[in-house]
């Protein structure tokens, strides 16, 4: 046995179990997300029941089972149940309602003792609309104005297509208005700056005044020609109504303009629950948030997250490698040197937070409002560079992983032997020619080791970014049709910050717990991606070093 310990074998035994172990936590931790999330876009069944309450009073319910709990007795106890006094345990469930705006509460808690045989009737109706949740509740006729198109059964067949009819037209309005009308604005808006300009260099040419009457005249009849089709859009998708009854027995009367999806998922085969989860999945990818970010997709955050991501990464890799170069090959090594090396580690430590009010102190107050007050004076007192935004967060993040970046490249610059740069120097190239045609492309696989790093940490931090940029709702992307089409100035959204506020500031927490797993993932899937290509770059430079070294 003590010879055994003498071998290390026990020890490698260890650090391969504690390998294993991590490895298994990390992809167990990836699997609970995803089958939390990846389910929430699964259709499930409508069920119908009826409870009795404690005083006398029956409730129908209908809705869909999202969580059981087994509890003590003594949990529900409070509510003035009774139960045998030899029972320990009871069974709740946690159903969505919907018809937020009838009952104003959308999930409820349910004691299984007190419910009804559980039934799951044909006719459900799931309705997820664009504002107060779902509705849930029985179809009772279609109507086009007020004449009744569609009632029964026959109902069903009218109601789909009008829907899909509907989410059409709702996508030409949208395009109309965030597209077409929001270049006509920002047209406008040019145009105003540029006349305060020109009264503000005390310009008196009438012609330069008039150029921009014209101008702004053109722009106002292109608005009024999109402004007559936005209003016939908004004509013809106003026209359609369902009327449904709710389980309280109310008839109420639903626009189908405001009706993103219809379904009736206890009678929908597999296959056409695949196609509704596909439905929902690609709008959660590729759709804009709406209802306090519960309902939607996610697409200005996964943009957000990766076009920070990128411009950070184009930032950190140069500032990171020249100055590891610099510290390796060029400075004088003694105690200053030493002390910058001591710094930069320490500079690792410090609190993203800090970060974030760095960034917010220099870059936008300081370096944002000088770019203003020099560039940008017509636009005053309202900042331009001067208020959080998109470069300033990549900025800053590019400082929170500079340390990363400059001690990775500065290892993989000490691994190179001494033997290749006398080799190349002895052969009559200069240090420069040594260091930019031999030292570097040998090092590159380090500094993109330290890139790998950069954006793992930079992909997941928040902190900062809710001081420099990051907001809970951005109007437009950064990157658009107008000029100069990227557009660093403005705030976006980020899929950490989105998990943050989805999780902890959500008004409807029960409906945001599914998107809050499914947002998550999604922010994983992007990291594991992002690293994967800085890998496969890596390998593709470390075999181009290992054919120079042959």
């Amino acid at each position: 046995m003590r010879d055994w310990f003498k071998s290390g074998a026990p020890w490698i035994w260890l650090n391969a179990g504690a390998a294993a172990i991590s490895l298994i936590m990390v992809f167990g931790l990836i699997a609970l997300i995803a089958v939390r999330g990846l389910s929430h876009f699964w259709p499930s069944p409508i069920l119908e029941t009826t409870v009795h309450h404690t005083d006398g009073t029956e409730e129908r319910v209908l809705g869909e089972l999202r969580n059981t709990e087994v509890v003590p007795v003594a949990v529900v106890a409070a509510m003035g149940i009774d139960f045998p006094e030899d029972q320990e345990l009871v069974t709740r469930y946690l159903i969505q309602l919907g018809n937020r705006d009838l009952t104003g509460r959308d999930f409820a808690w349910f004691v299984g003792d007190l419910m009804d045989e559980w039934q799951f009737p044909d006719d459900a109706l799931v309705l997820e609309r664009t504002e107060w949740g779902n509705f849930y509740g029985y179809l009772l006729r279609v109507k086009e104005g007020d004449q009744v198109v569609g009632e029964g059964e026959a109902a069903w067949e009218e109601l789909f297509p009008r829907v899909a009819r509907a989410g059409d037209l709702r996508r030409q309005i949208h395009r109309i208005e965030r597209f077409d009308i929001g270049a006509i604005n920002t047209q406008m808006e040019r145009i105003r700056l540029d006349e305060r300009s020109l009264r503000a260099r005390g310009e008196t040419d009438p012609a330069a005044f008039e150029r921009l009457r014209e101008r702004r005249a053109e722009l106002d009849q292109q608005y009024a020609v999109l402004e007559a089709e936005r209003a016939e859009l908004y004509e013809r998708i106003a026209r359609d109504f369902l009327v449904a009854e709710s389980m309280d027995g109310r008839e109420v009367t639903i626009p189908i303009a405001n009706v993103v999806r219809a379904a009736r998922p206890n009678t929908m085969s597999f296959f056409e629950k695949l196609g509704h989860y596909f439905d929902k999945f690609g709008e959660f990818v590729g759709g804009f948030p709406r209802e306090a970010n519960t309902e939607g997709g996610i697409f200005p955050a996964i943009f957000g997250t990766v076009m920070m991501v990128l411009l950070m990464s184009v930032v950190v890799t140069p500032l990171g490698v020249l100055a590891a170069i610099y510290l390796r090959e060029y400075a004088k090594q003694g105690p200053f040197v030493q002390t910058i090396r001591i710094s930069v580690n320490n500079l690792a430590g410090v609190p993203s937070i800090v970060f974030g009010v760095f960034g917010l102190g220099f870059f936008v107050y300081w370096v944002g409002g000088s770019i203003d007050d020099l560039f940008y004076p017509e636009r005053l007192p309202a900042p331009t560079f001067g208020t959080p935004g998109l470069m300033w967060a990549s900025l800053t993040l590019a400082l929170l992983t500079l340390p990363v970046v400059i001690v990775a490249t500065e290892e993989g610059l000490t691994r190179i032997p001494r033997s290749v740069r006398e080799g190349s120097l002895a052969l009559g190239a200069t240090k420069a020619e040594t260091l930019w045609r031999v030292i570097v492309p040998m090092a590159a696989p380090a500094m993109m080791t330290g890139l790998i790093l950069a954006v793992a940490r930079a992909a997941g931090e928040v902190a900062p970014l809710m001081l420099v940029g990051v907001v809970k709702l951005a109007p437009n992307l950064p990157v658009d049709g107008n000029f100069p089409f990227l557009h660093l100035e403005r705030k976006f959204m980020h899929l950490g910050f989105h998990i943050y506020d989805v999780g902890f500031q959500s008004p409807n927490v029960e409906a945001a717990r599914p998107l809050v797993y499914a947002t998550a993932l999604m922010l994983v899937f992007i990291i594991i991606v992002l690293n994967l290509t800085a890998i496969a770059i890596r390998n593709r430079l470390r075999e181009k070093a290992k054919a120079v070294a042959e």
